[in-house]
């Protein structure tokens, strides 16, 4: 709150506001100072004044994850993802940086390094996506510190950073005999769930997170369908089931105990960083490069295109709302294109 008082021949303004540092200044005539002093406030509520950087000093970006991961990311639908993300944040030497000397620029040079500095086990670098993925999290994270925990950050300095790239979405796609080499490599690994979910992956079109998240009662397996209750999209939807599918989710159901479908346990139970680990050991023992899980998505997606589905037909499975999105993941087998224009061409002839 703005207060004036006076002090000999002039008029002193103070203006005092929680998160803000206290602003003072001096007038020689009274309507002039309660001018400065109303548009002092109206800057105050429009979040226009700089912060109290006293208070911003006291608290590290470290310490600002740290509460966060404890707080709000167990809450979360996709917390060990975030965490992961967060964590390799928490380990970054910009993490020791206070909130009052945090800017874009820190944010810029720790998104070059990212992409041009090869990390983790593989020694590569990370790809444009896939680090604007794990910087969301943290995105997030400072939009919930300034809104829920009143700390007085006037920007989010993820804001201004710029991710803009060459185009590079994936359209990598099985090639001939890898899935045979995957599932036959897969009878080999540790993990025996990882055959049965990769099969029900090129089946379902399904997302790693909602065949992870699938339960005993969200299985009919009289009207070959399951429902997702909850997809990326936020909506649910009924999946029908080929014959192949159905095979997987029976042989998966009838190994659970009876105990199991009384509690509605998981029909898949197994942690998502447990199959990515997974993943990796059994894409290198196939000798397969440059092959990501959800590719079995992209890659069944194109197979429900080829079988002459139409586009609501292939929504109804994969859960895509936007047409635009969904054309990115069918890319049509070009031995099958050319199968059909020389077929078209030999009735011509």
């Amino acid at each position: 709150m703005a207060s004036i008082r006076k002090h000999r021949d002039k008029y002193q303004v103070r203006i005092r506001r929680h998160g803000y540092p206290t602003i003072t200044k001096t007038f020689a005539k009274l309507p002039d100072a309660k001018e400065w002093a109303n548009h002092q406030e109206r800057q105050a509520d429009r979040g226009e004044l700089g912060p109290d950087k006293r208070e911003l000093d006291r608290i590290t970006l470290a310490d600002l994850i740290k509460r966060y991961l404890k707080e709000v990311v167990p809450r979360k639908r996709h917390g060990e993802t975030d965490t992961f993300a967060l964590n390799m944040l928490l380990r970054h030497k910009v993490a020791k940086k206070s909130l009052s000397e945090l800017s874009p620029s820190d944010f810029t040079s720790y998104r070059d390094e990212r992409l041009t500095r090869p990390c983790g086990r593989r020694g590569k670098t990370v790809s444009l996506a896939t680090l604007k993925r794990q910087l969301t999290p943290v995105r997030h994270m400072f939009r919930h510190a300034h809104d829920d925990w009143g700390i007085p950050l006037r920007d989010n300095p993820l804001a201004k950073v710029r991710f803009k790239g060459a185009d590079k979405r994936r359209e990598r796609r099985l090639r001939e005999g890898e899935q045979d080499r995957l599932l036959l490599a897969g009878k080999k690994t540790r993990n025996p769930l990882i055959v049965p979910i990769i099969r029900f992956a090129l089946e379902t079109a399904m997302r790693r997170g909602e065949i992870l998240a699938l339960r005993f009662h969200d299985v009919d397996l009289e009207r070959h369908s399951l429902t997702v209750r909850e997809s990326k999209n936020g909506y649910s939807r009924t999946i029908p089931l080929s014959a192949a599918a159905v095979a997987v989710l029976t042989d998966a159901i009838r190994r659970m105990s009876d105990k199991d479908k009384v509690r509605n346990a998981l029909i898949f139970p197994t942690k998502p960083l447990a199959l990515r680990l997974a993943w990796d050991r059994l894409t290198k023992r196939a000798g397969i490069d440059d092959l990501n899980f959800h590719d079995l998505r992209h890659e069944a997606i194109s197979r429900l295109f080829e079988l002459g589905l139409t586009v609501p037909e292939v929504a109804s499975v994969s859960g895509h709302r936007d047409m635009r999105m969904l054309f990115r993941y069918a890319h049509a087998n070009h031995v099958s294109i050319r199968a059909k224009l020389n077929m078209a061409e030999g009735l011509s002839g």
